[in-house]
């Protein structure tokens, strides 16, 4: 057999044949892989945030739960429904948080009001008038507190209010003189 041989000529056209073919069919399965994942994590990502919003839609009910345990006589009827509640918010990963004396933080508190201590440092969470939740890592509502701590930081100057310039240096040429006919 020499190279140039009808058979050796055909042999190389059907194994390059053959290569372009594998590497297509690497290509679709890479393709597919890419998909799959991409269908899964987003299909996640869905569900993550379904579970967040009914989840969201429940707090004022655990709110309404709280209160009536906190203000209520505590029949065991009332106390079943909050000891479930709660079960049931905890295996889906739900956790409440603040309480007086955490450190305030504004990324998950929000100060209603803030009292001047005099000589403390830090700013910390001196009532808590409405606990904050987390879904793992996720925030689903901020804690809602009072703060007590260092008074703020003097400004060096009144802001201007929102839409009012403050006032600038005379104009060097007078206005244009209105032509009136």
């Amino acid at each position: 057999m020499t190279r140039s041989d009808p058979r050796s000529t055909e042999l190389e056209q059907l194994r390059r044949l053959v290569q372009e073919r594998t590497a297509d069919l690497q290509r679709a399965k890479a393709e597919y892989d890419n998909y799959r994942k991409r269908v899964r994590r987003d299909h996640l990502a869905v569900r993550e945030i379904a579970v967040a919003n009914v989840l969201k839609a429940l707090l004022p009910v655990l709110d309404a739960v709280d209160r009536a345990c906190a203000n209520e006589p505590l029949t065991p009827g009332l106390k079943d429904i909050a000891d479930s509640l709660q079960e049931q918010l905890g295996s889906l990963g739900v956790t409440s948080f603040g309480e007086v004396g955490d450190q305030f933080d504004p990324t998950c508190h929000d100060a209603l009001t803030h009292h001047v201590a005099p000589g403390a440092d830090r700013l910390v969470c001196s009532a808590v008038l409405r606990p904050g939740y987390r879904l793992g890592e996720s925030l689903l509502r901020p804690a809602t507190v009072e703060v007590t701590g260092p008074a703020p930081p003097a400004k060096s100057g009144p802001a201007p209010e929102c839409g009012v310039r403050e006032a600038s240096a005379p104009a060097k040429k007078p206005p244009l003189p209105v032509a009136r006919g």
